[in-house]
């Protein structure tokens, strides 16, 4: 049945751990942006959960494509909640897919279930720090890891390191994924600690991002993916390159050739991703 006609609107709710908004898409009548303390998280659209509206989730949607056979369900760990945009991208195109989003926030994740329902999804939502939650998971029992994790706008330090990497693998199937969101611009240096982290954990990477920032010319997300097995690399280079705003992919060897020398931080010193620049992230 085809939902009401909305009239874009905003709702406001103090959350957890700051100031949450939900700001009605002018463009799509039941499509909402998340936004905590300012910062763009989520978008969705409940009419329609494949409409994939930022860049670096529409690569994480390729990533979902390619590394199964098409409908074939996987078993997906989202440590980041958001709007559970991409778990519900998921569950669509690959129905029966066991979900579990860890969310830190348990009024975010509140605000999001009952503003932006996602019944009969499959979707499970675990209230837990994503670290801590790694090590309730058993091992070799997911297909896919996603990481997105942001507090106010930057990834906390604890996820950040090659000791994170590794507990993350840890609860990795044989042929599992992992896939990071990495935020960072100008010389890219912490990107190229988080690449160098994963390049000691995992057989195979690859780095998808735009040209431009990986030149260093603009701040924004790059997404790191990681596996013992093959990496889908022509696929998403052909559907990278097809997007509206198209993107590069590096392959195993581009992307150890982006960190070389670059030192993989160990949890005494990691550190959070940087500050982005003023107006990065616009409302």
């Amino acid at each position: 049945m085809t939902r009401p006609v909305r009239i874009p609107t905003r709702i406001s709710a103090d959350v957890d751990h700051g100031h949450a908004e939900l700001v009605g898409d002018p463009d799509r009548p039941q499509a909402w942006t998340l936004l905590v303390d300012g910062t763009a998280q989520s978008h969705v659209d409940l009419d329609d959960p494949t409409h994939l509206e930022f860049e670096y989730v529409r690569r994480l949607g390729h990533v979902v494509d390619l590394i199964a056979p098409p409908t074939r369900p996987l078993r997906v760990l989202h440590l980041g909640g958001g709007g559970w945009t991409l778990a519900r991208y998921v569950a669509v195109t690959r129905p029966g897919s066991p979900q579990t989003v860890v969310e830190i926030d348990a009024g975010l994740a509140d605000l999001v279930g009952s503003r932006l329902p996602a019944d009969g999804l499959g979707i499970d939502v675990l209230v837990a720090d994503a670290r801590a939650a790694l090590t309730q998971v058993a091992a070799a029992s997911v297909d896919l890891l996603v990481l997105d994790v942001f507090a106010g706008a930057r990834t906390p330090s604890h996820l950040t390191s090659r000791e994170f990497v590794a507990a993350a693998a840890r609860t990795l199937a044989p042929g599992g994924v992992y896939a990071a969101n990495v935020a960072d611009g100008g010389e890219l240096a912490f990107a190229r600690t988080q690449v160098a982290a994963a390049a000691g954990v995992f057989a195979e990477l690859a780095v998808i991002a735009a040209p431009e920032i990986l030149s260093g010319r603009r701040f924004g997300n790059l997404v790191l993916v990681g596996s013992d097995a093959g990496l889908p690399v022509a696929g998403l280079t052909r559907r990278a390159s097809a997007d509206p705003f198209r993107a590069t992919v590096l392959d195993d060897g581009g992307a150890r050739r982006f960190a070389r020398g670059a030192v993989a931080p160990e949890d005494r010193a990691a550190t959070p991703s940087p500050i982005p620049p003023p107006g990065f992230f616009g409302q």
